[in-house]
């Protein structure tokens, strides 16, 4: 019987590989995407990178993974960097790697990946069990030191974040951090934000969900840390809202040529942002999100209209 191994090697071997060719022209012909420097170290990342859940993950689950080695060369070739992963994301985290080590690029990818090895009940994770999951991520990665890695949601910060710690003095992890995309957490987040030595948090952020506006991305820039943003087009939600209506011409002004870029664009335009990470599984589509990076951004003002844009259409169904 076929393994998912198998499967895996025969579609690298024999999918058409469309998205390379477009990405490199799209490098060549539109200039190198906008970088940010982690605020900590000074290493410059591409704002726009590639997450790993929802879709991607659902084609991770799947026996026909082609789709998923196409997005990953558009990523890297298209001048991408970051690819966000976790343990949570299903087949994602084991599959990403594997394809990266088969095409030669796992050296190019920052490889950002999480940590929670807290019991479904909740509690305290087991530091067993966390070194485990950790060393999991090693193998899939085929990455070491790993470049970021962050304890899940909060999840038992004491146990976790100091375990990372001890792994990041030891030279095999280069950035910690936390994630949170829960609103009730984030005075949490912010008591870490504010007592703990982290590199980077991990936050959803969207032009129709701002709550981080207000408190924790001023705190990011006051504590020189890094930020990813989840969930830009929270999920299906602003497609919903969006619908069938055309790009407004006025998104010209900052280069958005598309609703992607109009939605990534207002997230990149904050200046605490380090990068962005929506989730797909469709190589045209990483293409369009790295179009974000290119370009203008929108200035205070154009944030503003892009805002009262937004919030004047219903809510999604």
């Amino acid at each position: 019987m076929a393994t998912r191994r198998d499967c895996l090697k025969f579609t690298l071997a024999t999918a058409a590989a469309t998205a390379l060719p477009q990405a490199r022209l799209l490098a060549q012909e539109a200039g190198p995407l906008l970088t940010r420097a982690v605020p900590k170290t000074g290493e410059q990342l591409p704002v726009v990178g590639l997450g790993s859940s929802a879709t991607f993950a659902q084609v991770a689950r799947s026996e026909d993974v082609s789709a998923l080695r196409e997005v990953l060369q558009a990523l890297v070739e298209g001048g991408g960097q970051v690819f966000d992963t976790a343990p949570a994301y299903g087949a994602s985290e084991e599959v990403a790697g594997q394809i990266a080590h088969e095409l030669g690029l796992g050296e190019r990818v920052f490889w950002a990946t999480k940590l929670n090895a807290v019991p479904r009940g909740g509690g305290t994770a087991d530091p067993a069990a966390a070194r485990e999951q950790l060393e999991t991520s090693f193998r899939r990665l085929g990455k070491d030191p790993l470049d970021l890695v962050q304890v899940h949601n909060l999840a038992d910060i004491p146990t976790q974040l100091a375990l990372l710690q001890r792994y990041k003095a030891d030279g095999r992890i280069r950035h910690v951090g936390v994630t949170s995309t829960s609103k009730q957490a984030y005075p949490r987040l912010v008591e870490v934000m504010r007592n703990e030595d982290i590199d980077f948090i991990g936050v959803d952020y969207a032009v129709d969900n701002r709550d981080v506006e207000e408190t924790i991305l001023p705190l990011a820039l006051e504590r020189r840390i890094g930020v990813l943003v989840y969930v830009p087009f929270g999920r299906t939600r602003l497609w919903s809202r969006i619908g069938d209506r055309p790009l407004p011409d006025w998104a010209a002004e900052f280069d958005a040529t598309s609703w992607a870029q109009f939605m990534l664009k207002y997230v990149l335009a904050h200046p605490a942002v380090t990068c962005v990470t929506p989730a797909t599984s469709k190589a045209r589509n990483m293409l369009d999100n790295l179009g974000a990076g290119r370009g203008r951004l929108p200035d205070d003002a154009q944030r503003r209209r892009m805002v009262e844009f937004i919030d004047a259409l219903p809510p999604a169904p």
